[in-house]
């Protein structure tokens, strides 16, 4: 399941990506992230693995993203990958004057039990839940 959502945001590119681009500022906008811990290479570069630890809900949920592309300003590209399910996300960021344009484009692939379950699952709500993710950053970023 592929899908891009578009947020503008109400800030030149540069400070977008300085909030974007920074460990210390997951927790103030990915809602129910509980811990980071780097596992491997050097953290925030392409090639790095980090374990990321999710409450959703009443359950959690562990990820390990994998940077694949880092070149900031325009791109910021990974995988993520949790009990049979991976994700390739690519954030796009372009200027448009003193406002940015954040473009995400998600990739699911779904396996064993999820594949299944995938099928129960509308597309819209991974949408929904993307368009909630990227607005909490967006106010985050706005009032920082």
């Amino acid at each position: 399941m592929r899908y891009e959502t578009e947020v503008i945001i109400d800030l030149p590119r540069a400070r977008v990506v300085e909030l974007f681009d920074s460990f210390e500022n997951l927790k103030k906008w990915q809602e129910g992230l509980l811990s980071y811990e780097p596992i491997s290479g050097e953290p925030g570069q392409a090639g790095a693995k980090t374990k990321l630890l999710y409450q959703m809900g009443s359950r959690r949920t562990e990820m390990i993203e994998t940077i694949i592309t880092r070149n900031l300003p325009d791109e910021f590209s990974g995988t993520y990958d949790a009990r049979g399910v991976h994700n390739i996300v690519r954030n796009y960021f372009h200027d448009e004057g003193e406002k940015t344009r954040w473009v995400l484009d998600s990739d699911f692939e779904f396996h064993g039990f999820m594949r299944i379950m995938s099928l129960f699952m509308p597309g819209s709500m991974f949408k929904k839940q993307t368009r909630k993710t990227m607005e909490d950053f967006k106010k985050f970023a706005e009032s920082a």
